[in-house]
């Protein structure tokens, strides 16, 4: 375990760099769910690997070595390193801990916020007399729609249709869940902050190909896209905050998302005229944060299993 263990700890930095090139190598809505799910599997397992190191150096203590019956502590080594390496464990999963709960807690209140604002309106769209051009989607039970006056003169009919469908797809997708998982597991690590950006982008891109369906024209939903966020940046002087939890079209790369709809594929750094090797660099991407998934969880797992086989020697039993 004193060297699979540490692996859970430093997979999550190697994660990022993977992470930004992914939404170029899986369609939107699959990069989001990976992302997600990413998130969970290396911040649940470097949490595992936060506990099982505090285990060996907790064993050196009387008491704990009593209530667990153990004969002999379970690390080897010198004690005064494995009590310290337990200590600072320790600290960290409770600092870890905290800032979930709170993370968590702060994100329930902005949701609930955002849902009494929503109730207000018996229809899906909310208008709000502002002359600042915005418009964004609040989760809710059901949610909503929010729409300035400033937004609805900046844009054409079909345009706004666009800009509707862009932000209906949010609430259908329930986009906000995927936000919050990967905020919350960078409260977990510090190496999963990385996923935040690229998450956004993979959620906005989304939102764009699932409006692009809707109305049927991409052309028309790269307009309005880039019309709203022209729009909102001229007059960002006088911007209204949004709450919390909400999803704006606005957000994110706009130019980068407008190639996109357009068919205009944004060139890879660093790779030159290689278009041939794109798609493997692409491939690459997805794997190398799959890789970082499966090593960290088989990390996990084999350190378990071999605390436990330690335990059963320090008990007295055979391995």
């Amino acid at each position: 375990m004193i060297y699979t263990v540490w692996l859970p700890l430093v997979l999550p930095f190697l994660a990022g760099p993977a992470a930004r090139r992914l939404p170029a190598s899986l369609p939107p809505r699959r990069a989001v769910l990976v992302l997600a799910l990413a998130a969970i599997g290396l911040a649940g397992a470097s949490t595992c690997a936060l506990a099982l190191l505090v285990v060996p150096g907790a064993t050196h203590v009387p008491a704990v070595a009593a209530v667990g019956h153990l004969l002999v502590p379970l690390a080897s080594g010198a004690p005064d390193a494995v009590v310290a390496v337990a200590a600072v464990a320790a600290a960290l999963l409770v600092c870890c801990t905290t800032l979930l709960v709170r993370g968590a807690g702060r994100r329930q209140r902005r949701l609930r916020r955002a849902r009494a604002l929503a109730a207000r309106s018996d229809g899906e769209l909310v208008v709000l007399a502002d002359d600042y051009p915005d418009a964004y989607a609040l989760p809710g039970r059901p949610g909503r729609i929010v729409v300035t006056t400033g937004m609805i003169r900046a844009l054409s009919a079909p345009e706004r249709e666009a800009l509707l469908a862009h932000e209906r797809a949010h609430l259908k997708d329930r986009h906000h869940l995927f936000t919050a998982v990967v905020d919350l597991a960078g409260l977990c690590h510090p190496g999963l902050r990385a996923l935040r950006e690229p998450l956004a982008y993979a959620v906005e891109r989304s939102a764009d190909e699932s409006a692009a369906a809707a109305v049927g024209d991409r052309g028309l939903t790269a307009r309005a896209i880039a019309r709203a966020a022209l729009a909102a940046r001229a007059a960002s002087a006088a911007a209204t905050p949004r709450p919390g939890p909400a999803l704006a079209a606005t957000a994110g790369p706009v130019p980068k998302r407008v190639a996109a709809l357009l068919g205009v594929r944004d060139p890879d750094p660093g790779l030159g005229h290689g278009r041939a090797m794109r798609p493997l660099v692409r491939r690459a991407a997805a794997l190398a944060l799959l890789s970082c998934v499966v090593l960290s969880a088989g990390a996990s797992l084999h350190a378990a299993d071999e605390l436990h086989d330690g335990i059963e020697i320090a008990q007295g039993e055979s391995p």
